[in-house]
């Protein structure tokens, strides 16, 4: 009897269904999950991995339209903190020694952080402000200025046309010195332009000397910059802009240039080496300023002012 009772509970035990107290999971285990994704959705699927790497191109290229941003930087010591505060730098943080001699200079950039708003006062010991200088004499004082929000060499020449004007651009090749695209940019300010071109490699950005040197305008006046130089110029050329290169060996003087008064792109080089070959030939017209007093050449920031008054006397306001 007992082996009958064994071999029973056996066949029992081996019986298939679901077995008491399971919860219902091998049921919950049988529902549908839904449509399969498609492979491109598919984590570790190749077509998903050919798709993440094509919307990282996407938004790389929205990046460089847009023109990007530069670096932030700091300006260091009391003087030339006081002035990056007065002359309306843009500023994000000052940094203060603690314990710092509180001489008047020191006062007065406090009371100018404290006046323009939006700038965060945060007190530092020494040793942390030699660290973020790199042991540069700060003398307790360091300003942080964001990066500059470049524009797009393409925004200039529409903003105009939106405006039913015509776009009066400068491009910059090869100038380096920040005091001289300030000047620049001061210059398009005054007389009407509609903004700076600037490379992006071996060229001036929007530093905070650039910034002085405007003297206010870079707030009103966007500065784009570009990958390549040339071929920014060929595309301002296919939208309807003539191309007018500075040289001291142009062909033509600048006041007898009359399509200055049309949508024109004023192209300055450095001071020593002037306009590169490549750009120099990208040119529709190069231009040179008549100088009776034999000096050999301006600085970019005064060639720029000349032209830029020529042309203001070409169009019609």
């Amino acid at each position: 009897m007992a082996g009958n009772s064994q071999r029973r509970n056996r066949r029992t035990s081996n019986k298939k269904g679901a077995q008491v107290g399971s919860g219902g999971k091998r049921r919950r285990g049988l529902e549908g999950k839904g449509p399969t994704p498609p492979a491109s959705a598919r984590k570790g699927h190749v077509q998903n991995r050919a798709a993440n790497a094509k919307a990282k191109q996407t938004a790389r290229r929205q990046v460089a339209r847009r023109g990007g941003k530069g670096t932030s930087e700091m300006v260091v010591g009391r003087n030339p903190v006081f002035e990056a505060l007065r002359d309306g730098v843009p500023a994000s943080m000052l940094y203060v020694q603690q314990y710092i001699d509180n001489d008047e200079r020191v006062r007065e950039a406090l009371q100018l952080a404290a006046d323009r708003g939006g700038i965060h006062l945060m007190e530092a010991p020494k040793p942390e402000l030699d660290r973020m200088t790199n042991g540069l004499n700060h003398q307790g004082l360091v300003l942080q200025v964001p990066a500059y929000e470049y524009a797009h060499p393409d925004d200039l020449a529409a903003a105009a046309f939106d405006d039913g004007e015509d776009p009066l651009i400068v491009a910059l090749d090869g100038v380096t010195d920040p005091r001289n695209l300030g000047a620049v940019v001061r210059s398009v300010a005054a007389f009407g332009g509609h903004g700076v071109v600037v490379p992006e490699r071996r060229a001036a950005g929007m530093t905070a000397g650039a910034w002085k040197s405007s003297a206010g305008a870079a707030a009103r006046t966007p500065v784009a910059r570009c990958t390549n130089l040339t071929r920014t110029l060929e595309a301002y050329r296919k939208a309807g802009l003539t191309i007018v290169g500075l040289a001291a060996d142009g062909e033509a003087e600048v006041g007898d240039l009359t399509q200055l008064g049309g949508p024109v792109v004023i192209v300055v080089g450095s001071e020593g080496k002037g306009l590169s070959r490549l750009v120099g030939e990208t040119c529709d017209f190069r231009v040179r300023i008549p100088m009776p007093g034999g000096t050999e050449s301006l600085n970019a920031g005064v060639a720029a002012g000349v032209v830029l008054y020529e042309a203001s006397r070409h169009r019609v306001r």
